[in-house]
């Protein structure tokens, strides 16, 4: 079996001190703020109250496809609403 090295993770934008962030699908292989294959969104945890705007149907056809999700991306995916889909999902609830 191979496994695909494409994650959905944070990539951070905005000046020193300031950070906001993109959700976005890398290669796991690429620097965390390097290439990206597509940005499904972004997030500013500065604003009151804190900004997060993901396109749903993308990261969940991400999803579908096998994309893996970091901790903090999947922590705000599910803020966003986007349901889990995709090998860990159905392991998780194999082994309960």
């Amino acid at each position: 079996m191979t496994h695909l090295a494409v994650r959905i993770r944070l990539a951070r934008t905005g000046a020193k001190k300031q950070a906001s962030y993109r959700i976005v699908v890398a290669d796991s292989r690429y620097p965390r703020d390097g290439r990206f294959i597509e940005i499904l969104g972004h997030y500013n945890p500065r604003t009151n109250p804190e900004t997060l705007e993901v396109d749903r149907e993308k990261a969940t056809e991400w999803l579908k496809k096998g994309a893996l999700p970091t901790d903090s991306a999947k922590s705000l995916l599910a803020r966003a609403g986007v349901g889990e889909a995709g090998p860990s999902a159905a392991g998780e609830a194999k082994a309960i």
